[in-house]
């Protein structure tokens, strides 16, 4: 039950992103990939905006943790701060394989909502396309890079029993691997092979 409510509270940061217009790495492995495979995006142009939206995220999601969650001791005190340390402590026990597909189980999920957000005219469908993917994925217990980027450094403040080491390598590795190959390849690449073999030209072409 307590998945399914902090799950059920989560889909506001997404919908925040996509309807004030801001970036988000995880989306952007999917949103930018069509454009790379069809040529009209640059390979220097996709990495550079991958690069910059995961060094923004991170940034940010370091200062909220400490600035906002933090020093105004926002979780200092149970249950909050249980869940907190227990988060973090759960998120860097796990191993590479299993935190690699957690994270494209995650972005697979998360890629999607935003897909239905594009392709929603109004706010109330981006908000009705965002709530249920990515309900799913954090009731389901997958591994969001960014996400992720508050909730173990958070725990860190907090005096969880974790080292930046591990939160940068047992963690933040394997699932920013596995959200890129969740997002670029089953959402990207996939739509965009089908949307792409759809067109009449390239149906001609395949028949031929």
């Amino acid at each position: 039950f307590q998945k399914l409510v902090f799950g059920g509270t989560f889909p506001v940061g997404l919908m925040l992103v996509v309807i004030a217009g801001s970036e988000l790495f995880t989306g952007n492995t999917a949103i930018s990939v069509p454009g790379v495979l069809s040529g009209r995006i640059k390979c220097f142009a996709w990495v550079k905006n991958m690069f910059l939206s995961y060094t923004g995220n991170l940034i940010g999601s370091l200062f909220v943790a400490f600035f906002l969650a933090y020093e105004t001791n926002l979780l200092g005190s149970d249950p909050w701060l249980s869940f907190t340390i227990g988060i973090a402590k759960v998120k860097v026990s796990q191993n590479f394989w299993v935190l690699f597909l957690k994270g494209i189980g995650c972005n697979w999920l998360v890629c999607l909502a935003i897909w239905l957000a594009v392709a929603s005219e109004d706010a109330a469908g981006k908000i009705l396309g965002i709530w249920f993917p990515i309900m799913a994925f954090v009731t389901l217990g997958f591994e969001h890079s960014v996400a992720n980027m508050f909730f173990i450094p958070v725990g860190i403040f907090y005096g969880a029993d974790v080292t930046w080491a591990q939160f940068f390598v047992i963690n933040l590795v394997p699932v920013t691997l596995g959200n890129i190959v969740g997002g670029s390849f089953f959402v990207g690449a996939i739509y965009w092979f089908v949307y792409e073999y759809e067109r009449p030209g390239n149906v001609e072409k395949s028949l031929t």
